[in-house]
């Protein structure tokens, strides 16, 4: 993230339970072979906040705001198909989970320890769009921005406020850099304009990254889909790691912003990773580093979930190994 010619690139691995269920052995072996540079912090807190079902399992799962996710797959999230506040009338029917504010910073930062040699970042993410959407469901949303403005900016001010504290506590702990989320992009555009994402948005996740800068932590980022139009103002506000869907949005589109931000991965899943072949999937990741690295910036993180094979996803990580001794 410095651009200071770093001596390998790091790696870090996501798999979803689906991956476990389906190749267990493997993604041990992945695992073992390529341990994660990057490391997601645990949430230690000082009492559980409540929850109910499994969130990767079939059936429902209440999470600590009490949005009601259904599953039809093992392995996998669910999605919301009843969202709580159907009417402005149901605003009161959830409660902000004041509880996951209440941080175990002794467990945390004994954790930060043990794993000095890694690069931590926070477990929480602040996803007001997403947050949103859960609460009041997306077609909802699609339409309270334009027909019920007040009541819109009163839940997301509600959700913002709540996303600062629980920002502001992280980063009193040893972790090094915090974390936000919204998925943005459809495959070809944002999901709104751009000019209403600066609008209401860009001064939310402003804020996230001030809360950053003034406690001396980085600030790592994702959004899956197509987010070109608005990467110059995630540069903008200081997002230093960006995890997004490079393929979706084409990699030569994204080569005038090497040297500018760290790009968190990926490689697509949608058809790289269930389809290549092994030696195709070299060349994808050289392409990668050929077109963004910039003394830096590049972190080959991977996603290990439905449909990817498993020796694509060892390829992915063994060649990033590789590629600066070559």
């Amino acid at each position: 993230m410095e651009f200071d010619s770093p001596n390998q690139i790091p790696t870090q691995l996501w798999s979803l339970p689906w991956a476990d269920l389906h190749y267990p052995n493997e993604l041990e072996n992945i695992k073992r072979k390529f341990p994660d540079d990057i490391i997601f912090a645990t949430e230690f807190l000082s009492e559980i906040a409540i929850t109910k079902g499994d969130p990767y399992k079939i059936g429902k799962y209440v999470d600590e705001w009490g949005c009601i996710f259904e599953n039809r797959q093992n392995g996998i999230i669910g999605e919301i198909k009843d969202p709580i506040i159907k009417t402005w009338n149901d605003i009161d029917a959830f409660q902000v989970p004041n509880k996951l504010l209440q941080l175990n910073f002794e467990k945390i930062n004994s954790f930060c320890r043990t794993n000095a040699d890694k690069f931590i970042v926070s477990p929480c993410c602040a996803r007001p769009f997403e947050r949103i959407q859960f609460l009041r469901g997306s077609e909802n949303i699609y339409m309270d921005f334009y027909m019920s403005e007040n009541e819109f900016e009163t839940l997301l001010k509600t959700i913002h406020d709540f996303n600062c504290k629980r920002l502001e506590t992280w980063a009193k702990t040893d972790v090094d850099a915090l974390f936000i989320m919204d998925d943005w992009g459809a495959q070809n555009s944002l999901l709104i304009s751009p000019e209403m994402w600066r609008k209401i948005f860009k001064p939310l996740y402003q804020e996230y990254v001030s809360i950053a800068r003034n406690n001396n932590k980085y600030v790592f980022m994702h959004s899956d889909g197509n987010i070109l139009s608005i990467l110059p103002d995630l540069i903008e506000i200081g997002i230093d790691a960006l995890n997004s869907q490079i393929f979706a949005m084409q990699i030569e589109n994204l080569k005038q912003f090497k040297g500018q931000i760290t790009f968190w991965g990926e490689v697509d899943r949608q058809n790289i990773l269930p389809n290549f072949s092994v030696d195709e999937i070299e060349n994808v990741v050289g392409d990668i580093f050929n077109e963004l690295y910039s003394d830096g910036g590049i972190i080959g993180q991977c996603e290990f979930g439905p449909g990817a094979k498993p020796e694509n996803v060892y390829t992915v990580f063994d060649t990033w190994k590789k590629i600066l001794k070559n």
